[in-house]
């Protein structure tokens, strides 16, 4: 009688429930429905094709941005326990993993943990060359394929920046390694021309890796700024021309404070992406050039330290996200115009 009751209550109060908020959801559906058929991403992609990249969107930005960072923060504040003692009495937070990364281990000699924290600064101050590289390269590039470049020749020159990107990240780092290699093929040119006696060393100077690097992201610096100054009226720069400006004066008063969405876009992106690399600082980094992802890499494999990991993870995302911030407001963007 009990499972009788505890079955048909909750339906029947269900069916009530439903037959008395019927007619007000009937009553104002077609309000509801012609708001939603009056917005524009709707009205240009149509309801189901909307619904399905909503809902596509929050679920990527949910299960895979914000579900994985949430759980990576909780774990960062949590002590390095085994399997069997996780949930227990022992299992509290605690901010000795960020204390670690500071201040090193307790009863150490030094008052600072200058070794992570060296290589935690040295890897933000190298991904911000890296970014000024990138934009030094590139901004001739994206002019020149906007602005100058027409029709064919323009689509074969995003054709042949495009076509190296087909070969995997790793495969090209390795090349970079042979290139700059004691024995490599820059080495031999040189001493072949009679320019060098002796073999250069590109991989312990870090020639090889802030190459790797910059060549390895020039593409996510090349279409946000391509795509910036694409849209900027050519008449303006022939104006300015025609006023007698010097081509210095007409780029730097004309087409960068038209491109500065594409600039803090490229210029974000190459950031994190070089501060969080992996592979090219492992395959070309030498003994001086030791990546914080390596040290983050160490924790979670051989270290077998998760929460230790998860700590200095979280510690190079915050500074990306200052690096984006600063971005935004030296170049007074906003989020959405970087996102364009």
């Amino acid at each position: 009688m009990n499972d009788f009751f505890g079955l048909f209550l909750p339906a029947f109060f269900a069916v009530l429930l439903a037959i008395l908020v019927a007619p007000v959801v009937q009553k104002h559906s077609g309000a509801v429905w012609r708001s939603i058929t009056g917005i524009k991403f709707v009205q240009r992609n149509g309801v189901v094709i909307s619904t399905y990249l909503l809902v596509a969107v929050i679920a990527w930005v949910v299960f895979m941005i914000i579900l994985p960072q949430a759980y990576m923060l909780d774990f960062s504040f949590r002590h390095n326990l085994p399997p069997g003692k996780i949930g227990g009495p022992e299992d509290v937070y605690t901010l000795k993993n960020y204390q670690y990364l500071i201040f090193g281990r307790p009863g150490d000699e030094e008052m600072f943990n200058w070794l992570h924290l060296g290589v935690f600064i040295r890897t933000i101050v190298a991904s911000i060359f890296v970014t000024l590289i990138n934009f030094v390269i590139c901004y001739p590039i994206a002019y020149y394929i906007a602005q100058v470049a027409k029709g064919g020749q323009a689509r074969a020159l995003i054709l042949f920046l495009i076509l190296p990107f087909w070969v995997n990240e790793i495969l090209r780092a390795f090349a970079f390694r042979i290139l700059f290699g004691t024995s490599g093929v820059i080495n031999a040119f040189l001493q072949t021309m009679g320019i060098i006696d002796q073999p250069i060393d590109f991989i312990r100077a870090d020639v090889a890796l802030y190459a790797g690097l910059s060549y390895a992201y020039i593409l996510l610096m090349v279409f946000p700024l391509y795509n910036a100054i694409e849209s900027l009226d050519h008449n303006q720069v022939e104006a300015a021309r025609d006023l007698g400006s010097p081509w210095w004066r007409i780029h730097w008063r004309v087409v960068i404070p038209h491109a500065k969405p594409g600039i803090a876009s490229g210029c974000t992106l190459v950031f994190m992406l070089a501060a969080g690399a992996l592979a090219a600082p492992q395959i070309l980094g030498g003994p001086s050039s030791f990546w914080f992802t390596q040290i983050i890499y160490r924790w979670f494999n051989t270290g077998g330290n998760w929460p230790q990991g998860a700590a200095y993870a979280i510690v190079l995302l915050l500074a990306c996200l200052i690096f984006v911030l600063t971005v935004m407001r030296v170049f007074k963007v906003s989020l959405g115009e970087i996102a364009k």
